[in-house]
């Protein structure tokens, strides 16, 4: 089920584009089977004051596919139509149709084909929000927070298209082992946790500290593929 509308979309002449610039959500849609298109949104990802964690994830995840779902629906931003559609597994683009003048189609054709999939991740313990670490300090602060406890991890989605938005967020929980010093510092060394919330990677080597989730793994790693795949197939539903 999760391909399938990566596949329905070569017969309906969708256009399935990742708002995000990570290697992880690009890995794990590929692997799911999905065609698309990567067009990473820049959006301020500060959370507000007072938000709740899973208000302040889905807000994000909304906010990138609605950006780029803005920038892309304007006909002279949006990607080149691909030689062949459908081959590879990194291009979804139709073939735009051409006017009688020769000029692309007008911007209503993009807007009705559009799908934009946007995501956020990040850790939650005692309420408190972990995002990437600004620093090894950083780091280590919070791989000390998450040590002998269990923490959540939160991803909100969202799919944004021209006729309407769907919105959801995926919760698993994460329980670590107690952590030392020396290995907190060893794995900060690796430049691991750098670029990831909560400052681990439950792919890498904070596996071995990880004895057991509750929830979906792939939540964890930064895409909750079941929940993708649920939302957009309620997209290609539509009438």
């Amino acid at each position: 089920m999760s391909g399938s509308f990566g596949e329905t979309a070569c017969h309906n002449s969708n256009m399935l584009v990742l708002a995000s610039a990570s290697p992880r959500r690009r890995e794990l849609l590929t692997q799911a089977g999905f065609t698309f298109e990567v067009r990473p949104a820049h959006i301020p990802e500060e959370p507000r004051p007072g938000e709740d964690p899973i208000a302040y994830v889905v807000r994000l995840a909304r906010e990138k596919a609605e950006a780029v779902f803005k920038q892309l629906a304007r006909t002279h931003d949006a990607p080149e139509p691909p030689q062949a559609l459908c081959q590879g597994t990194t291009s979804v683009v139709p073939q735009i149709p051409n006017d009688e003048t020769g000029a692309l189609a007008p911007e209503a054709f993009l807007r009705e084909h559009l799908v934009v999939l946007g995501a956020d991740t990040t850790v939650v313990i005692d309420n408190q929000i972990l995002g990437k670490p600004d620093d090894a300090a950083d780091a280590a602060r919070m791989l000390r927070l998450l040590s002998g406890r269990t923490h959540r991890v939160i991803t909100g989605v969202a799919i944004v298209t021209d006729e309407r938005t769907e919105v959801a967020a995926e919760v698993t929980a994460v329980k670590f082992l107690t952590l030392s010093d020396e290995e907190i510092a060893d794995y900060i060394a690796t430049g691991e946790p750098m670029d990831k919330a909560g400052a681990y990677a439950i792919q890498g080597r904070a596996a071995s500290w990880i004895p057991r989730i509750e929830g979906d793994y792939f939540n964890v790693v930064g895409l909750p593929l079941a929940l993708v795949s649920t939302l957009l197939e309620s997209v290609k539903a539509d009438p």
